[in-house]
């Protein structure tokens, strides 16, 4: 398969599935470690509490599945609470441990705006990535949370977004590449990310 779409319980495989169709490219869904390990573009939605995504990864062997994808040089994709898994730990509901493939936190939006953020709102990109190829600057995506990522190392960020504050809404580091925002629901914007994803060599 091109693309494989992880199924750890808590993610929208469906209309992920549905938009790299639109393209004519092959996404399977799986929840299996040894295709995941083995894929060579994984793509990790999500939805829910971090504390509760990270038990069932752990739980299935996922955690190591995904582990084993990246260090065998697979494309990676994290999809909104898909991009918070991938840093060291999280204060959602308590202090959760993440992948910790990425350094960094996942904290809570401020008390200054409303939360959950929910709605289309703006990213300003950081050029020369391709997965952001023929998006145009400012462009507008669709966001739906209460947490945001904090790097720790500012060459990690491949785009931020600006709701209380100004913070991670997509990060790069290698070939795990991430976004806070749903491309999925995206339209025309999201429907170019997924497909930069999907023809990455």
């Amino acid at each position: 398969m091109s693309v494989t779409i992880l199924d750890y319980g808590m993610g929208n495989l469906r209309s992920v599935q549905k938009a790299f169709a639109h393209f004519g490219i092959e996404a399977g869904i799986t929840s299996d470690p040894a295709e995941t390990a083995a894929a060579a573009r994984l793509v990790v939605p999500g939805v829910g509490a971090f504390g509760q995504a990270m038990a069932r990864l752990r739980e299935t062997g996922l955690d190591r599945a995904i582990r084993a994808a990246v260090e065998g040089g697979a494309h990676f994709l994290g999809i909104c609470l898909g991009m918070q898994l991938l840093f060291e730990r999280s204060e959602e509901h308590g202090t959760h441990q993440g992948l910790g493939l990425l350094q960094g936190e996942v904290k809570r939006l401020p008390a200054t705006v409303k939360v959950p953020e929910v709605g289309w709102n703006r990213v300003s990109i950081r050029p020369g990535d391709p997965l952001m190829e023929g998006i145009e600057e400012g462009e507008f995506f669709y966001f739906d949370q209460s947490y945001y990522c904090a790097p720790s190392d500012p060459d990690d960020l491949l785009s931020e977004t600006e709701y209380g504050l100004r913070y991670a809404s997509a990060v790069r580091k290698g070939r795990v590449r991430a976004v806070q925002f749903h491309p999925e629901k995206s339209q025309r914007a999201g429907l170019r990310l997924l497909e930069n994803f999907a023809r990455l060599a």
